[in-house]
């Protein structure tokens, strides 16, 4: 157990818990920031980020907050997705030997993506109207589903980062949920998602598990009180405080 790594997972966590901000955003520059090779940061991010998406499915499992027909329709076209991003990964090391270049400046910008739609859904979204989108029936926007979940699903097997936080706008922009479903349904794909890219990657040589365990040691616990004090503390601010921190390490990585 190295306590200094299970204090960086809590803290990742306990960020998570209190801002709802995603944790690949935050965890994958850390990792590189202590030196852990950009390939192996996305892998053991991947594979962390599968078991804490388990715990958090099997919880909206039990409260029926899981639209599961939207979970297949996405996941039909991320995994696919998250193949060929890996497999892409894998012909660009052996052609150009480039690889940990291409994740490290891929990663800088969907950690850009991510930070400013973070901080426009906090402060220029408040007022959203429904659109022709969300009007429509699943089977009327099943391709659409699916090419989103492929082009979302490439960029998660390729950075790690998105599996939350990009789907969850696509569920809010494009399907009528409640806010508890788009939770559910968001977490419920991303374990899907997740699982399978991490598999791939663990497969390639790029999981740590012994550094993905240290992080899980101290991240359960730290979602766990910042979801408690989350309820108590104005998570507004601090989501765009913590968003403008991704989009500072996004802009470093370019």
């Amino acid at each position: 157990m190295d306590m200094w790594i299970a204090l960086m997972g809590l803290m990742v966590g306990f960020l998570v818990g209190l801002t709802g901000v995603g944790g690949a955003a935050l965890l994958t520059p850390i990792l590189l920031l202590i030196g852990i090779s950009p390939t192996v940061a996305v892998g053991t991010d991947l594979f962390y980020n599968s078991v804490t998406k388990l715990f958090g499915t099997i919880q909206h499992y039990r409260q029926k907050t899981i639209k599961m027909d939207v979970v297949l329709y996405l996941a039909y076209g991320s995994i696919p997705g998250a193949v060929v991003a890996i497999g892409m990964l894998t012909l660009f090391e052996q052609v150009f030997q480039n690889q940990e270049a291409v994740i490290k400046h891929a990663l800088g910008i969907m950690l850009i993506v991510v930070a400013i739609a973070t901080i426009y859904k906090q402060f220029f979204d408040r007022n959203r109207k429904q659109n022709r989108w969300q009007i429509k029936t699943l089977q009327e926007k099943k391709w659409m589903t699916i090419s989103i979940g492929f082009l979302l699903g490439a960029v998660v097997g390729l950075t790690s980062v998105g599996s939350g936080s990009l789907f969850a706008i696509a569920l809010i922009y494009f399907f009528a949920m409640k806010g508890s479903e788009v939770v559910g349904t968001d977490i419920a794909h991303a374990f899907l998602l997740v699982t399978v890219a991490g598999l791939l990657h663990a497969g390639l040589g790029n999981v740590d598990f012994g550094l993905a365990f240290n992080l899980l040691a101290g991240s359960i616990p730290g979602v766990i009180l910042g979801s408690t004090l989350s309820a108590k503390v104005p998570t507004r601010p601090l989501r765009a405080i913590v968003a403008t921190l991704i989009l500072i390490s996004g802009i470093k990585l370019l």
